[in-house]
């Protein structure tokens, strides 16, 4: 599979993330990558290169990942200490697995409400 520009990187993202209830794009810092929140936690990170993203995850889901294909998966900068996981958006990537976990990282952060929505839709 040919690798996705950054842009289409970036697209596909959205059409994960954007879907999701009340989540918007709002970059962080004064990073020009897009990032993802709801009700302005952050659920999903992307580099500034477009290259790789970092999501929130529960207790040993970043070890399992980084454990079972460092290829695709790594402990990120800042913020790998508090469970985020990052994943390299350069490399062959599962895109169904991506989405399970950034629902998953949406689900920790949003207001229990709204996670319940998520659900109903499934």
């Amino acid at each position: 599979m040919a690798h996705m520009s950054g842009d289409d990187l970036a697209e596909r993202l959205r059409d994960i993330c954007l879907p999701l209830p009340e989540a918007v794009e709002k970059p962080f810092g004064g990073h020009s990558a897009p990032s993802f929140r709801v009700r302005d936690k952050l659920f999903v990170m992307t580099s500034e290169d477009g290259r790789s993203m970092t999501f929130k995850a529960g207790p040993g889901v970043q070890e399992a990942l980084v454990a079972s294909d460092s290829t695709r998966f790594f402990v990120p900068a800042y913020v790998g200490h508090k469970g985020w996981v990052g994943a390299r958006l350069d490399v062959d990537q599962d895109w169904d697995e991506l989405t399970e976990l950034i629902e998953d990282s949406y689900r920790m952060v949003a207001p229990k409400r709204l996670a319940a929505l998520l659900d109903e839709r499934h």
